[in-house]
């Protein structure tokens, strides 16, 4: 762990430019993961929306 917060105190140049090209790359991998999963969420979520209007609650009058 002492490797990592070095990393983050380093200041030189070279390091920020692996920083930039670290979290781009994170940010890619999380585009890429939505991308992949995407088709599924929404139809998981259209199944859920489908089930719950489907369903009743009950009497809205109390009895």
């Amino acid at each position: 762990m002492s490797l990592f917060i070095k990393f983050l105190r380093e200041e030189d140049a070279a390091v920020t430019v692996d920083w930039v090209v670290l979290t781009g790359a994170i940010v890619l991998l999380g585009f890429v993961v939505i991308g992949i999963t995407h088709d599924s969420i929404v139809g998981h979520g259209n199944s859920v929306e489908t089930h719950l209007t489907t369903r009743s609650v009950g009497n809205p009058n109390g009895g």
